[in-house]
């Protein structure tokens, strides 16, 4: 079995997981690999470790059976990058905080890895968002799983933001921005905008707007089998747009199509794992004082 490391930076104080982790890989006679994130990340700490190979050249990707992702939700956004097109099952391993992605706690590393020797684990299928224009955009990485951002790039007037549903006009939306979120992503950028939670497996998309000017323009779920389609207007000649951590600017001429891509992003969960468990703990669901 062949398995890589990927971290984009850790605590200092989670070097001793890690070496945990790599024995524990070890144990079971596992090939090792480094991506050069994690490699880095492993000199800023000064650890050194054998028994591994590095992941180069990153073509090597396509032979991985599985990728861990060791550090928090932003690692395992990168891992999807990493992985792309060739739908690898990632492992995420939380050294964060939060942990909405990256599920598996420090203390369960052992565990998980015992459990995905032996099999004991499901593999969720996570619909993610693309993004199309005339020109390329994001160094071609033009996929994301938690949402796609138009926004303002200062702190001038609003901007509006015309949006066509396979090609029927939707709405104009006067707003600071405009989120297209995955079901993955409606527990991030779009919920602290009032979007709506919804669970992994729905085949939806969730259009919310950023501090809208009309108070009565509220977020709108569509089927992820639309194809949606933006024109950016305003004072500038130049506006921000995201996947998820990753930003660029266009031009007002441009015009944005976004839609579900044609690759997943596979992540794996263990069977003492659940959504709805997730949103309790992360977001204190039936937390009150009062109990």
């Amino acid at each position: 079995m062949n398995i890589a490391i990927h971290g984009i930076g850790f605590p200092r104080e989670f070097v001793p997981h890690i070496e945990q982790l790599i024995n524990c890989l070890k144990s079971h006679d596992i090939r090792i690999y480094f991506t050069e994130g994690f490699s880095k990340s492993l000199k800023k700490n000064n650890v050194k470790l054998e028994g591994y190979e590095p992941l180069n050249p990153k073509s090597l990707i396509e032979q991985m059976d599985f990728i861990l992702s060791v550090g928090g939700d932003g690692t395992l956004l990168d891992s999807v990058c990493l992985v792309g097109e060739f739908e690898i099952p990632i492992v995420g391993i939380n050294s964060g905080r939060l942990g909405f992605l990256a599920t598996v706690a420090k203390e369960d590393i052992d565990n998980a890895i015992e459990q995905l020797i032996a099999g004991n684990f499901s593999v969720e299928k996570r619909a993610l968002v693309s993004v199309n224009t005339e020109k390329q955009i994001f160094n071609g990485l033009n996929f994301g799983l938690n949402e796609f951002t138009m926004h303002k790039r200062d702190t001038s007037s609003m901007i509006t933001i015309h949006t066509y549903i396979d090609g029927q006009y939707l709405n104009s939306y006067w707003a600071d921005g405009l989120i297209v979120a995955t079901p993955t992503g409606s527990t991030g950028y779009s919920l602290s905008c009032g979007g709506p939670l919804i669970t992994p497996g729905a085949r939806n998309f969730v259009i919310t707007p950023v501090s809208p000017h009309n108070l009565n323009v509220r977020p709108i779920i569509l089927s992820d089998e639309c194809e949606m389609s933006f024109k950016i207007e305003g004072r500038g000649e130049k506006f921000l747009v995201s996947l998820d951590s990753r930003s660029t600017t266009v031009d007002a001429t441009d015009e944005l199509k976004v839609k579900k891509a044609s690759f997943s992003a596979n992540l794996v969960k263990f069977h003492d794992y659940h959504f709805f468990d997730t949103i309790r703990q992360k977001l204190n669901w039936g937390f009150d004082m009062r109990n």
